[in-house]
């Protein structure tokens, strides 16, 4: 029979807990190699920028406020700090709320807002050109 502390989550050993007391160079040690290697020099000023927001969001949720923060830094990769924050990646057309989960923890944000969507075809319109008026048999 599993307790609740088998299914706390744990990333590389460590829980989420631990990761949210670790300094930023340990963490970074931590990352698979893209996203360290994307940290190596430093971390970029839009993500410096994205992380004060969300620690000003972070104090209004304390507060009891719900605040979606809106960004197009796509190329963000996710930390823990940023856990159980709502955040608006945009996709290109408009804002996907994102509810960041500890399983997110080391990809980027752009992964969890899809820039495309799946193309339907429909039947060819009025005035449609002989070529493109045929639709094949289902």
């Amino acid at each position: 029979m599993s307790t609740p502390e088998d299914r706390r989550f744990y990333y590389r050993g460590k829980s989420l807990d631990e990761l949210k007391a670790m300094n930023m160079d340990a963490f970074i040690k931590m990352l698979p190699a893209r996203q360290r290697r994307s940290l190596k020099r430093r971390i970029p000023y839009r993500q410096k920028k994205l992380l004060e927001k969300l620690k000003k969001a972070r104090r209004a949720m304390k507060h009891g406020k719900d605040i979606t923060i809106r960004t197009h830094n796509r190329d963000a990769i996710i930390f823990p700090e940023m856990v159980n924050l709502t955040i608006g990646v945009h996709n290109g057309k408009e804002y996907l709320s994102i509810k960041i989960q500890p399983e997110m923890i080391g990809h980027y944000l752009g992964e969890y807002s899809i820039t495309n969507k799946a193309v339907r075809h429909g039947n060819p319109g009025v005035g449609a050109t002989r070529s493109s008026m045929y639709v094949p048999l289902k």
